[in-house]
């Protein structure tokens, strides 16, 4: 073996890719389908990730911007990301079969925002304005909520009573950049109140340590995921910060440039919340032909968190005595029974 072409090395950050909530989401589309046949609407994207989305739309899938857009009486899925109290209104009024895929962790910030809203709090919603779950959260109680797109948006803030004010966050942010928000809103308003507990889902914190682990050995940080995916974008800013030469954010492997590798010994990989393991899979072999077969992965974390179905989709499987084998990220399978 060329002694050059064996000091090159790929070190993949884990965790990476799929986590829970868009494991139940997409499952929940694929049996979806499977029950009751295509097409199943999905409105919006059901994860942030265009691999799934064209899966999906070729198993009979049909994504729609809104319920309007449903035939009157059909079935749609709601999105990971949630949705707000007037869509669900939307779609009962066109008498929609609805199921909810909405992850539990944005469930809890939506629970927040209406429990803040009850107490009459202005509520500083941590996001990126137009992205879908932060739309979903700001509509649980829109008169009570404005979003802080970044630090740079503190100064702009302006609330009712200083001393009634409370943060909540959307769940894929970076954790660096929104600490550094709420610090600077904490200076602003000193009795500024924290959520009950952490918005950043543990998914997206997890996939930054892993990258912050790395990013200091690597020449070149490749980030697999979406470019409407939030944590994956993210994903590729962390790696910057935390000493990366050069990092880019890629759907496919055939995306990397060749000159990327130019000069380049030591490559690092992760991958987005919604990415499916199978195009880490593709990376690793387009790098290995190109002399990266030196294959370490480094480990942060362990993740065995897991989520029901949606009720809708559970009840209506229970009454059939169906069955769902859930894919695990580790490629193992555990059979979840559904009789709760």
């Amino acid at each position: 073996m060329n002694p050059e072409l064996s000091t090159k090395r790929v070190l993949v950050a884990a965790p990476r890719g799929y986590c829970a909530g868009v494991d139940r989401a997409v499952i929940a589309v694929e049996k979806a389908l499977d029950h009751y046949g295509a097409p199943v609407y999905v409105r919006k994207e059901i994860v942030h990730n265009k691999y799934v989305v064209e899966t999906l739309t070729d198993r009979g899938a049909v994504f729609v911007d809104e319920t309007d857009e449903v035939p009157e009486g059909a079935r749609v899925v709601f999105s990971a990301h949630g949705v707000s109290p007037a869509v669900h209104a939307a779609a009962a009024e066109r008498s929609l079969q609805t199921i909810d895929a909405t992850c539990p962790l944005v469930t809890k910030v939506h629970k927040e925002a209406v429990r803040f809203a009850s107490d009459d709090y202005d509520i500083l919603l941590i996001g990126h304005t137009g992205h879908e779950e932060v739309e979903g959260t700001a509509g649980e109680a829109p008169d009570h909520i404005q979003i802080v797109n970044s630090p740079d948006d503190v100064e702009n803030v302006v609330v009712r009573d200083p001393d009634k004010v409370v943060w909540i966050s959307q769940t894929t942010l970076s954790v660096d950049e929104t600490m550094e928000t709420v610090r600077r809103l904490r200076e602003k308003f000193p009795t500024l109140q924290d959520p009950p507990s952490d918005d950043i889902c543990y998914a997206t914190q997890n996939r930054q340590v892993a990258v912050k682990k790395i990013a200091p050995a690597c020449d070149l940080v490749i980030v697999v995921g979406s470019t409407n995916s939030s944590n994956s974008v993210r994903l590729v800013e962390v790696a910057l910060d935390a000493g990366a030469r050069a990092s880019y954010l890629v759907d496919y492997a055939k995306e990397i440039q060749e000159e990327w590798l130019e000069g380049v010994r030591t490559v690092g990989i992760s991958s987005g919340a919604s990415v499916p393991e199978i195009l880490v899979d593709d990376v690793l072999k387009f790098l290995a032909a190109r002399g990266f077969g030196d294959v370490e992965e480094v480990r942060t974390a362990t993740e065995d968190l897991m989520f029901s179905l949606p009720r809708e989709l559970r009840a209506d499987l229970k009454k059939s005595g169906e069955q769902v084998a859930r894919p695990r990220r580790d490629g193992r399978t555990a059979l979840s029974v559904l009789t709760s």
